[in-house]
């Protein structure tokens, strides 16, 4: 048994199992977890997608008007947002592996480091995401 079961055997608290709530809402957790988490989640999305879009590009190379029809289609506000969320997969994921790669040569291994670093990746998210979407949607 673990040193702090016992603890909490000696103090008289129940064991109990934490669930996603505690997990989620009363744990803040730090930026490099949240950076982890979010780096499986993008990982996920672009793994799910790859058929599809693979698919899509296939049918539009098939012919001009294969084409011309996928960039009408595009032009629908609900698919340039499934766009944009694909963007988003692939830029966390870069970047966010950019930074894995780094880590692993032993450079910002410490918390403060690895910390420092995770918030420069949801910052640059951030800032490349928006971009994406200001060019998606039409305004530069």
């Amino acid at each position: 048994m673990s040193e702090a079961i016992r603890n909490q055997q000696k103090r008289g608290q129940p064991l109990r199992n934490i669930g996603i709530k505690d997990i989620t809402v009363n744990y803040k957790q730090p930026p490099s977890a949240i950076v982890s988490i979010m780096h499986r989640i993008s990982g996920f999305l672009l793994f799910l997608s790859l058929p599809f879009l693979l698919y899509l590009f296939q049918e539009s190379l098939r012919s001009e008007i294969s084409f011309a029809h996928f960039a009408g289609v595009v032009g629908h506000p609900l698919i340039k947002i499934v766009i944009l969320a694909l963007s988003w997969a692939y830029l966390h994921h870069f970047v966010a592996g950019l930074r894995h790669l780094v880590m692993d040569n032993h450079i910002a291994l410490d918390r403060e480091a690895s910390q420092k670093t995770a918030r420069w990746v949801l910052m640059i998210v951030v800032a490349l995401t928006v971009l994406v979407a200001l060019k998606l949607f039409g305004v530069f």
